[in-house]
């Protein structure tokens, strides 16, 4: 008989597209945990980056492969509700959304945490949840640009460049993994949750 993962029978509920988030989603499930990704109807609008193959976006599955996926309209009141349903059901909720987003759809750290403290709530975003830049958007380009990377990657001589892969996103989706691995330690042993 197998040994199970490690992260077996933990639930969690991500509110994320592109990469940063979903990665961090990702490695839960490699690691054993159940994600169900929660899309707007439209869905994930990395469903539609290239390279498509049979109609399918490659960049999406490969980061979304492993968990299940649901649609919903979170400024419906039915689909709010049920998207809360899915979280108190569950101990890792992952969003990577500007910070505020969650909170005016009914969604925010301060409403779960006062109807189940053990919940390990994850927010990811360009540039942190308080301070000066929080209510600035951006993706991994733009952490990258912030953080110097792009100034010395590429020619000496040259303009500023990309780093080939999205480093900053991996990265804090890493991050975010080990984060929330680290705070379901301090579940399991009987404390409570918190938001990261």
């Amino acid at each position: 008989m197998s040994n199970p993962l490690p992260l077996a029978g933990v639930k969690a509920v991500e509110f994320c597209q592109v990469a940063a988030g979903p990665f961090c989603g990702l490695l839960l499930a490699d690691y054993g945990a159940e994600v169900v990704k929660v899309e707007p109807l439209t869905g994930d609008s990395l469903r539609q980056w290239p390279p498509i193959s049979d109609d399918y976006s490659e960049n999406f599955a490969s980061l979304n492969r492993g968990k299940r996926s649901v649609a919903l309209n979170l400024k419906d009141a039915a689909d709010l509700e049920f998207a809360r349903a899915l979280v108190l059901d569950a101990d890792v909720l992952v969003e990577n959304n500007r910070p505020g987003v969650m909170q005016r759809l009914g969604l925010g750290w301060d409403w779960f945490s006062e109807r189940k403290p053990s919940l390990i709530y994850c927010s990811i975003s360009a540039f942190g949840q308080t301070g000066p830049r929080a209510g600035e958007g951006g993706f991994d380009l733009t952490v990258q640009a912030a953080a110097g990377v792009m100034s010395v990657t590429g020619e000496a001589d040259g303009d500023p460049v990309k780093c080939g892969v999205p480093i900053a996103d991996f990265t804090a989706g890493l991050y975010g993994a080990f984060s929330i691995a680290s705070l379901l330690a301090r579940v399991r042993a009987g404390g409570a949750g918190g938001h990261i």
